[in-house]
């Protein structure tokens, strides 16, 4: 009996120094070799590559003031929760992430609350106006679905809620919560990025001016050193040439990218060989290109005018990439509404608002991280594409019409007299008309046999007959990156992007400019984050309302129907064993 004790005894003692050994040794691995396991169908709990490396890259702390706290609507729970989760994701990668969920309601004094409210917007969050449901009826709630995020000297409002023109509440926090880890670490590369690229607006073709651009151009210098450039035939305006002593000469880009926004005039041979040639040697190029010319400055004094054929001479080298610019508008039914003057009351005009067909608002349908859960995106006089086959290069539609259109060709009559009558929809029956595509591949140079061998052949000037690997977009409306402007005491000053003055809409003109520099460019891969998909998993309201106390009663009543027959069965099972 002592023998067998003293065995048993020893055998414990053996059994718990190997499972703290194991502990221990478990605790020393987990340490040194850190991994986490996503048992998840979308890998909803998997952060990217890219997000891993930025995070392990950080040297100072990211601290985000997150204004979810409080009693929400189940669907800002879920936003909270899910904002929650995916700061904690970034924690476990990196010690350098702090975050703090705020209630900016928490006073009982409304005056205090409304001082903070005033200080949030100063700071750049919107608020969000929430209808509530109470026991008395129902009360208004202010929120902030956003965060301030602080690192170093410098912080950043972030928008957690992605607002989206014609789709439901649950896809809009479904779709935010999809951008979670996109919006997030999105905004720490901005806030730490120390060597942004270059991005150049390129002149002297009539272009947009600074003041119709200067609110794209203050988004993307979040990202990037813009400039303003004239190329002039002059070849060192976008690259820089020097002599190297051998067989070639050093040339590279000064610029990551060109964007070329709504030309008037035509381009000289100079300076489209310098652009070939720019793309050539690996740069980027957003190409937003009226097809037709049409103003509606034009129809202040009449209700009609005539779109032409926007001659600017790059038909030739856009074809040669692979794409050809109609010339023709898109006529939407799904379109901006314009105010029109209809009668007089009092002497005060009677305005009303009417959908023109020529500004189509494009709701975007392709799954591609530049256009996904993005807002609707206003045009004014936009052109259809046309894609070629060209080999080595990869086509992705990114934008088109609505299933309701049709397009008419140069010269186009536009009047306002088609507002007085209802749209013949036989008419309007063309769906989803590309306007915006992006290319990826290798091209060959326009100008490639087409130039002196004493040139072609000179080292020093460092012809390109072939691209390496590139990228561009080409859209058929310049108006998708122009700002609209407004008269102040203090002069001129724009609107933001993407926002209409007259109907008070804010559409994703802006994000579709941003997603779309951030592809050509992104070095880092962020960009591809918008790509992930988290399922859309919504309980069935209907059944939910009929059969409410049916699952009530059986969530109380099988639990303890449960626990009595175990208690039967073991009570049974131990009077046979012991009996």
């Amino acid at each position: 009996m002592k023998n067998d004790k003293k065995n048993i005894k020893r055998n414990n003692l053996i059994q718990l120094g190997l499972g703290l050994l194991i502990i221990f040794l478990a605790n020393i691995i987990g340490y040194f070799a850190f991994t986490r396991f996503d048992l998840t169908s979308e890998r909803r709990y998997s952060l990217s590559e890219p997000t891993r490396k930025m995070l392990k890259e950080l040297d100072d702390i990211v601290y985000f003031e997150v204004y979810l706290e409080g009693e929400f609507p189940a669907g800002f729970k879920r936003l909270k929760r899910e904002t929650r989760e995916m700061l904690d994701q970034f924690r476990a990668y990196s010690d350098n992430i702090e975050y703090e969920f705020i209630n900016p309601s928490v006073s009982s004094d409304q005056k205090e609350n409304n001082d903070v409210y005033r200080r949030l917007v100063e700071r750049g969050l919107n608020p969000t106006d929430l209808q509530v449901k109470t026991g008395d009826g129902s009360s208004q709630q202010i929120i902030f679905p956003g965060a301030i995020v602080s690192y170093k000297n410098k912080e950043m409002p972030l928008e957690l809620l992605i607002s989206q023109m014609g789709v439901s509440p649950e896809e809009v926090l479904n779709n935010s919560i999809q951008n979670l880890e996109f919006n997030l670490a999105n905004t720490i590369r901005k806030l730490s990025v120390s060597n942004k690229p270059k991005v150049a607006f390129i002149e002297g073709h009539g272009e947009l001016d600074r003041m119709e651009t200067a609110d794209a151009a203050n988004a993307l210098s979040e990202y990037y050193g813009v400039e303003y450039i004239r190329i002039d035939g002059q070849l060192n305006s976008l690259a820089e040439r020097s002599s190297t002593g051998k067989d070639t000469a050093d040339i590279h880009n000064k610029f990551d990218a060109i964007i070329i926004a709504k030309p008037d005039s035509a381009f000289s041979e100079q300076d489209k060989f310098i652009i070939d040639q720019f793309i050539m040697y690996g740069g980027r190029v957003l190409w937003l290109i009226d097809g037709v010319f049409a103003s509606m400055d034009s129809m202040q004094y009449s209700d009609a005018t005539i779109g032409i054929s926007n001659d600017l001479n790059l038909t030739d080298q856009l074809f040669n990439y692979g794409v050809r610019i109609n010339t023709n508008l898109v006529m939407d039914l799904n379109a901006l509404p314009i105010p029109l003057k209809t009668g007089e009351t009092g002497g005060a005009p009677q305005i009303e608002y009417f959908p023109w067909y020529f500004f189509p608002v494009l709701n975007p349908i392709i799954d591609h991280p530049i256009v996904k859960n993005l807002n609707a995106i206003k045009t004014e006089f936009i052109s259809s594409i046309d894609t070629l086959d060209k080999k080595g290069i990869k086509k992705t539609i990114l934008l088109t019409s609505s299933q309701y259109a049709r397009t008419v060709n140069t010269p186009v009559f536009i009047s306002l007299e088609i507002l007085k009558s209802e749209p013949d929809r036989k008419l309007y029956s063309k769906p989803n008309i590309p306007v915006a595509v992006l290319l990826e591949g290798t091209w060959e140079s326009l100008y490639r046999n087409r130039i002196p061998p004493a040139i072609s052949d000179d080292k020093d000037f460092g012809f390109a007959a072939k691209s390496s690997s590139g990228k561009m977009i080409i859209a058929g409306d310049g108006d998708i990156i122009r700002n609209q402007l407004r008269s102040t005491q203090s002069g001129i000053v724009p609107y933001p992007l993407g926002y209409d003055r007259h109907t008070g809409q804010s559409f994703g003109n802006k994000d579709f400019i941003l997603n779309a520099m951030n592809y050509l460019i992104d070095e880092n891969g962020l960009i591809s984050i918008r790509s992930r998909e988290i399922k859309l998993r919504l309980l069935d309201k209907t059944k939910i309302s009929d059969d409410k106390m049916f699952w009530q009663l059986f969530n109380i009543i099988l639990p303890v129907c449960f626990v009595l027959i175990l208690g039967a069965v073991m009570f049974f099972y131990r009077r046979k064993k012991y009996s």
